[in-house]
């Protein structure tokens, strides 16, 4: 997943190179979203992930994205950036929903820990980047391209791994033949329905949340050193872009530590979403990363040893509840249309990603980060309303899923 955000962490070198604004340099990541969502829809039309082999499937995708990254070295103008970064979110989509499937076959009673591991290694390969790039020297000329190397070389590693070594585990989901109506049965299923939206409140938050954070840790810096700073705020310096007044620390290596954080908390909560039951935790997350929410935005200016700890907390609650929604999919789902629900799910959640990813900073230019970040709120409130939901079905006898008809329901506690 390192590709994905490749343009964010090159970002200021893209833009020397291109002439590139603000507006134009958030549709570099804008595209990469919108290609995801046009991969996912197209493999739920087509179900190709109950369809086609999932180490094919995987490792083509992942050599695919790998290619589509390195057009950032050789782009000749803003429009095949702009194509390139689309054709990279349409290939990492035959990746991320794929992978979790293919997890969940290998595990029964620890399925929630099992995908939580598959989530935390999606946030460390997307938070990744930001530590690529601050080693690679000449950033401003080069373009950062060291680190779109190191990036496509990690997808490309990963994609052959799967191809050579990859076999589905013995909870194995069952492939059938193509089927139009299969999206359709995927949506009439409503425990599918509801672990979706609970999904999309999850996403609402995320995304735009880890899209911002280095913009909000400059603005932090800016409302301490006064007037002004926010422009002064971040410098070139040997290639790495720094905050001053945070010991030096590149900017890079702060993104990485908040958002990267968010892998122990995918594994943490899968772990504890295996013993207490998936809703459960998954609410818990939720009612955490809202608060935070709520609470983060209006302490821009209150010292760094309090903001960069409530940011961490954030980058790991915010993402803590990710697997369960997936793991809940792969077990409420008609068990021939897993996969297909999968991608479906996860096409509608970073489809919806695109508006509070343009609206967070928007709103922090007009009436500041306090209700930016608080903008973000609403999604894990609704969130944690289809989980209560989910869960009284799950708890009742004639909603429970039955082990005889899907694999791997092995859940327990509030499953």
């Amino acid at each position: 997943m390192s590709p994905w955000f490749s343009a964010a962490a090159s970002g200021p070198a893209l833009a020397v190179r291109h002439g590139l604004g603000p507006g134009a340099q958030a549709w570099l990541t804008g595209a990469v979203q919108l290609g995801f969502v046009a991969g996912t829809l197209t493999a739920a039309i087509l179900n190709l992930a109950d369809i086609v082999p999932a180490r094919w499937y995987f490792g083509i995708s992942a050599l695919l994205a790998a290619a589509s990254n390195l057009v950032l070295l050789v782009a000749p103008d803003y429009a095949v950036l702009v194509g390139a970064r689309a054709a990279t979110g349409f290939f990492l989509a035959g990746v991320y929903p794929p992978a979790m499937k293919m997890a969940a076959t290998w595990f029964r009673e620890r399925r929630g820990m099992a995908i939580g591991t598959v989530v935390g290694a999606l946030t460390l390969g997307k938070a990744a980047p930001f530590l690529l790039f601050e080693g690679d020297a000449g950033l401003e000329s080069l373009a950062g391209t060291g680190g779109v190397v190191a990036a496509s070389v990690a997808a490309l590693v990963g994609g052959c791994m799967v191809l050579v070594a990859w076999r589905d585990g013995p909870h194995a989901f069952p492939r059938r033949a193509f089927r139009w109506g299969l999206v359709g049965e995927v949506l009439r299923d409503r425990p599918t329905r509801l672990a979706t939206w609970g999904y999309l409140g999850h996403m609402w938050e995320l995304y735009a949340f880890w899209s911002v954070t280095a913009l909000f840790l400059v603005a932090h810096r800016g409302a301490q050193i006064g007037a002004g700073a926010a422009e002064a705020g971040v410098r070139a310096e040997g290639g790495a872009w720094l905050l001053p007044g945070l010991d030096g620390v590149p900017v890079g290596v702060l993104a990485f530590l908040v958002i990267g954080s968010g892998a122990v908390g995918a594994v943490g909560a899968g772990v504890l979403a295996d013993r207490l039951g998936r809703e459960r935790v998954a609410s818990w997350a939720m009612a955490a990363s809202g608060a935070l929410a709520l609470g983060v935005g209006w302490l821009v200016a209150a010292p760094s040893w309090i903001v960069v700890p409530l940011l961490v907390a954030w980058g790991v609650t915010v993402v803590a509840d990710s697997a369960q929604f997936s793991a809940l999919v792969t077990e409420v789902a008609p068990p021939h249309a897993a996969g297909t629900a999968l991608t479906l799910q996860t096409s509608l959640g970073f489809a919806l990603t695109t508006l509070p990813i343009w609206a967070v900073p928007v709103l922090a230019g007009s009436v500041g980060w306090g209700w930016a970040f608080a903008f973000l709120a609403p999604g894990p409130a609704v969130g944690i309303v289809a989980m209560r939901a989910l869960a009284r079905i799950r708890s009742t006898p004639a909603g429970a899923p039955s082990p005889a008809t899907i694999p791997g329901s092995g859940a327990r506690g509030g499953d």
